[in-house]
């Protein structure tokens, strides 16, 4: 099953937002910063402590895309050494057609699949029994789409809908469910409506709505209040560090840019019904690799949940 290409475009299509410079914002800037507020009284500010680190933590491989291309089993032996508990994947490389292979690679370096970015055409006609067929033998129960064109057509957007619905209702028996993951142009409106309020109204409790929070942060809205605005449905949510237009000083690896982390999470603790937090780091300051910058959230994320 060849899915990377169209992965990658669904990434690559995408209008570019910077997310080391987001539009400014009203919202309270980050409290749980070093040098500003102890980030475990951040944390603890939301969420009692009972509920931190219930959550485990994957990364999204298109962080570490260079590295998966050249070299897709050192990339999952580095993330595995890092200390991820799991793998959101963006395409498949040499295992596109070893289901099994993949199955027990992953099972060595004692990663789950968390989720997949896949194309919807892959979820649709004779293509979805091979796509659930593979997604069964590496265990990953997540099918998410990161963006396609009629989610902000008025005219077919309301189809498309329909059509994760039927999914939803079809994956479900097996134990596995589909979702949509936003990037900002799913918060332009549609009348007095979101598109993204519109995909949520018009599709059941099982299609996940897959924030990207960090794109929800540059859209200049809250992430957390998304999660809360409808429970359950976050079922995966990425964290994607993402820094204020006009903030000097900060850098976008979790923990030093403007996302209120510790708020996020406290929504997805108790109200997203968030089974995996996926760390997607697309952007590497300083000139660091990805592998490093990867490397830096995950510890930054770790320190905000201690």
């Amino acid at each position: 099953m060849h899915t990377e290409p169209s992965v990658r475009d669904s990434h690559t299509q995408r209008p570019v937002c910077r997310l080391d410079g987001a539009k400014a914002l009203t919202r309270r800037s980050f409290l749980g910063m070093a040098g500003t507020v102890p980030l475990a009284g951040a944390l603890a500010k939301y969420l009692p402590a009972a509920a931190a680190s219930r959550i485990p933590i994957a990364v999204q491989l298109y962080s570490v895309r260079r590295d998966c291309k050249q070299n897709f089993d050192a990339a999952m032996e580095q993330v595995a050494a890092m200390g991820f508990e799991g793998v959101e994947f963006a395409g498949y490389y040499s295992y596109a057609e070893r289901a099994s292979d993949l199955s027990k690679r992953l099972k060595a370096l004692s990663l789950k699949a968390a989720g997949t970015h896949i194309g919807l055409e892959t979820l649709q006609g004779d293509a979805l029994k091979r796509t659930i067929d593979f997604h069964q033998t590496i265990g990953c129960r997540f099918l998410v789409v990161p963006g396609h064109d009629d989610f902000t057509d008025p005219d077919k957007s309301k189809a498309l809908a329909d059509t994760f619905n039927e999914l939803a209702a079809t994956l479900k028996p097996l134990g596995m469910a589909c979702g949509y993951h936003n990037h900002t142009d799913e918060f332009k409106k549609d009348g007095d409506k979101t598109f993204w309020d519109l995909f949520a109204e018009r599709t059941s409790q099982d299609v996940i709505l897959q924030q990207d929070c960090g794109w929800t942060f540059a859209a200049g809205l809250d992430p957390a209040a998304y999660v809360r605005k409808y429970p359950g449905r976050t079922r995966t949510a990425h964290f994607k560090p993402t820094i204020r237009e006009g903030e000097t000083g900060k850098r976008a690896i979790i923990g030093q840019d403007s996302v209120d982390w510790p708020a996020v999470y406290a929504a997805c603790a108790s109200a997203g019904g968030t089974e995996w937090i996926v760390v997607e780091q697309e952007t590497y300051p300083d000139g660091k690799t990805p592998m490093e910058c990867t490397r830096e959230s995950l510890a930054g994320l770790k320190a905000l949940l201690k």
